[in-house]
């Protein structure tokens, strides 16, 4: 085919038999390209490229091992598991089975001498919650359980293990069902077949042979654990004393046959010595792991700053990380990259052997913000923030009883003590109305029908501890479900305490990204959320600076601010939320911690957050960094920067595109403009959201409290010339109000009377844009996700919050009167001053 440079080829082989095909080719870079290359350490798009420059491969150094030239062919002496992340729990209604649309939101990495090591390693970093290859959430009946095995989702892996442990299948049924080759299952037998082994046995039983073939094997100290009754503390003592410890291995492209000088590393249980020596000091950074919804890229732009910034100053950086589609596992980017677990375990195991001087765990999101206590009860160095700190600032009950004890205000709360004070709380605060929670916290997820309930108009909240994302929260209507919720909440979070809240509905949610120094904020940036509290800080549109907050409102914000930092004793990154409504500006959080607003921040700011949070957790100099502080108004001066959010609703059949209080992102956008209205359009624009056409048809339908909130905005889109077509409720109040408007069948009527149905003008592409703004009063709750999934599954713009339609709206407006007008970049240069020129007149631009 004549491909120069880089190609990507798949095959299909024959089940039964060595016959195979060629099913398609890319000549180009593919999505395993970067995994291929790391799991070989052969840098494919690094030779591709000198190979369309017309260097022969003998000319060609790698630039990994720095030894040997490109035309050695990879030969490895240890096995690569690659496993996809999923959250598709994280949405109501969602089809879970997986097949040839990918649905994955990120993947590991993960490398053992052994099948059996490698795969129990990469299933505990798809999640830190799962042991290794065991049950999970266990399919209660062998219907269920033969059903997952035929037709696969994300919990397969999990319904083998079952089947295998509790030996309700062979390996030859499970082969005769799923079709996964013997080799592959057999392998998995191994692993159960060790388990086994150890069930029944306490630690003292425990003999030096089975631990070490345990260990081989890829079970966790934890893991042992549990088998034996006993702890990971114990279970590690016990192996060290049998000198059970893992050794370090290079990846070196060539199995050792040829000399390498890599700094790509391993550990392993197989294996006599070690391949390198150990590094004897140097700061080990702890990475993201694998991208998930609520910890992406932009924790993997904090890590790469912080070993960037650690080298520039001098300073040894070891990474730890297991992604390999992240900047921070590039080759080039520390001086030791372990591509191995972010567990307790393995940190220690890599501190004592190269005798780090201390580990950065701030920059890295809550995977490694969860291992604070347990690292530094075991004497690891935390730099930074103190590990108590961190504890008081992630329990919740401590955080509120700290927040009370310097006098900031934070809404009315009360430990979970049981069900009967929870739900004497809720009834005093004026429960129910929902059950929800801001970002970080847990909640439940149940179905709002209950229609007899809508009388009440107070929230709670309730608040695990050590938790991200919001995963799994919702509305909660009754006393029944607001049990629920609690129950699950302890269930998660069985270490650290549960506490409730009042939510404040109608609050604007703000946030203070900033960079601590021994308690004091030398860095600090204070944004808004377009949407009212209730939405995911991770969904929200952010706006810097603000532009809706009063004078007053920033004030509390930087009083607060100063008093949680104080009493923290924060060094590093930390970002902190509040709600504000009227006069009262609470904290609800504080992450002692990056956020996933970071980068944002920095590049708005023009100036790098985590550069200054490095500098400041290991005592260097950042005076000359012309950080913005508390005190700085005004910054940035000339333009405003909005972050949008990105989904991936399309890829997920049958669920919902609402935002909500649990994060459904899975990208962002920002975007610069000389008000938040260019910001926020450009923003929106580059989502892939399209400009409805002139003179083209929008569909309303908002739930009764909001229709005259819709009334405003529904006039700016009809005087910009718009055609509104809406549903019944929502149609009478705009002709009620004066408003033209066509009224549309609700998508449930369907042949009922003469009026068009809405989801039919949807499918038929009549409309070019659908605004369905429900909330928790809602009670066509059928007919609003037919509209808003055919929406999204027939590719018509979807606007779900009434705060976005008012932007949206206004800055529509802006732009068809030509108030948004854009500057050729030689007009930008031309009217920028050099105060505010990021760079000099003579560089090139």
């Amino acid at each position: 085919m004549g491909i120069v440079g880089e190609c990507n080829i798949q095959y299909a082989l024959h089940p039964e038999s060595l016959e195979y095909c060629i099913i398609e080719v890319n000549a180009r870079l593919s999505r395993s390209s970067a995994l291929a290359s790391k799991a070989t350490g052969y840098p494919l798009a690094f030779v591709a490229a000198k190979l369309g420059l017309g260097i022969p491969l003998n000319e060609v150094q790698n630039a990994v091992t720095k030894k040997t030239q490109a035309c050695f062919e990879p030969s490895l002496d240890y096995i690569v598991t690659k496993m996809p992340r999923w959250d598709m729990g994280k949405f109501q209604g969602v089809a879970t089975n997986i097949g040839s649309a990918m649905k994955s939101v990120g993947e590991v990495m993960s490398i053992g001498r052994t099948m059996e090591e490698s795969l129990q390693k990469a299933i505990r970093m798809v999640d830190p919650s799962n042991p290794g290859f065991e049950p999970k959430a266990r399919f209660e009946t062998m219907d269920a359980l033969l059903q997952e095995l035929k037709v696969p989702t994300d919990r397969r892996i999990f319904a083998i293990a079952q089947a295998m442990h509790e030996k309700t299948l062979s390996v030859q049924e499970i082969h005769d069902i799923t079709k996964i080759d013997h080799w592959f299952l057999r392998r998995c037998e191994n692993i159960v077949k060790t388990g086994h082994a150890m069930e029944g046995k306490s630690l003292a039983d425990l003999d030096q042979d089975l631990l070490n073939e345990a260990k081989k094997n890829g079970y966790s100290d934890i893991q042992i654990a549990a088998y034996v009754n006993s702890t990971e503390d114990e279970v590690r003592a016990k192996r060290k004393s049998f000198d059970i410890i893992p050794n370090t291995k290079q990846i070196d492209t060539l199995a050792a046959e040829y000399p390498a000088d890599t700094n790509y590393l391993y550990t392993t249980y197989h294996g006599m010595e070690d391949d390198v020596d150990p590094a004897n000091g140097g700061v080990m950074v702890l990475g993201s792991g694998a991208y998930r919804i609520g910890s992406s890229i932009e924790f993997d732009w904090c890590a790469v700053s912080a070993i960037r910034t650690l080298r520039a100053i001098g300073k040894s950086a070891t990474m730890v990380n297991y992604n390999p589609e992240t900047v921070s596992t590039d080759y080039d980017e520390c001086d030791r990259l372990y591509f191995d677990e972010l567990s307790s375990e393995r940190i220690r195991d890599i501190y004592e052997k190269d005798n780090a001087e201390g580990v950065v765990i701030s920059v890295g999101g809550q995977i490694p913000n969860g291992l604070a206590l347990p690292l530094d009860k075991a004497g690891v160095n935390i730099m930074g923030t103190p590990a108590k700190m961190i504890d008081n600032a992630e329990d919740r009950m401590k955080f509120s009883d700290m927040i009370d004890e310097i006098g900031v205000q934070q809404p009315r709360w009360r430990e979970l003590t049981s069900v009967d004070s929870a739900l004497d709380f809720a009834s005093n605060v004026g429960y129910p109305g929902k059950c929800l929670i801001n970002t970080h916290c847990l909640f439940l997820t149940f179905d709002a029908t209950f229609s007899n309930l809508l009388s009440y108009h107070q929230t709670v909240l309730v608040r695990p501890s050590y938790v991200l994302s919001g995963a799994a929260m919702n509305v909660a209507w009754t006393d029944d479900q607001l049990k629920a919720c609690l129950s699950q909440a302890a269930e998660v979070s069985k270490d650290h305490p549960v506490v409730i809240s009042d939510f404040i509905e109608g609050a604007v949610e703000i946030e203070m990204d900033g960079v601590g120094k021994n308690g004091e904020l030398i860095a600090a940036a204070i944004h808004e959320h377009i949407e009212n509290a209730g939405v995911h800080s991770g969904d929200a549109t952010l706006v810097l600076p603000p532009q809706d907050l009063s004078a007053y409102q920033k004030e509390r914000v930087r009083d607060a601010s100063r008093k949680i930092a104080k009493r923290l004793n924060i060094t590093g990154p930390c970002n902190i939320q509040f709600v504000a409504k009227g006069t009262d500006v609470m904290c609800i959080e504080c992450n002692v911690r990056a956020s996933r607003s970071f980068p944002f921040v920095s590049k708005t700011m023009g100036v790098d957050f985590i550069e200054a949070a490095t500098k400041s957790i290991v005592g260097a100099d950042t005076s000359d960094m012309n950080l913005p502080t508390l005190d700085t108004r005004n910054r940035p001066s000339n333009f405003v920067g909005v972050k949008a959010p990105m989904f991936s609703f399309t890829r997920l059949r049958g669920s919902d595109p609402v935002l909500g209080v649990e994060m459904a992102s899975t990208g962002e956008v920002a975007c610069f403009g000389a008000n938040k209205e260019e910001a926020f359009l450009k923003a929106l624009l580059s989502t892939g959201f399209k400009m409805p056409k002139e003179g083209g048809n929008i569909l309303l339908s908002v739930q009764s409290s909001l229709e005259n909130e819709m009334t405003h905005s529904a006039y700016q889109l009809h005087e910009l010339g718009y055609n509104l077509f809406a549903t019944k409720a929502t149609g009478d109040v705009l002709q009620k109000n004066g408003i033209p408007c066509t009224i549309v069948g609700y998508p449930t009527e369907k042949g009922e009377g003469d009026l068009k149905n809405a989801v039919d003008m949807i499918r038929e592409k009549e409309i070019c844009l659908v605004v369905n703004v429900p909330t928790y009063e809602s009670k066509r709750l059928e007919d609003n996700f037919l509209m808003r999934r055919n929406a999204c599954d027939f590719g018509i713009p979807l606007l779900t919050n009434m705060n976005l339609v008012k932007v949206f709206a206004d800055a529509a407006h802006k732009h068809v009167a030509g108030e948004l007008a854009p500057d050729t970049l030689f007009e930008h240069y031309q009217a920028e001053s050099d105060a505010d020129a990021w760079t000099n007149p003579t560089e090139f631009h």
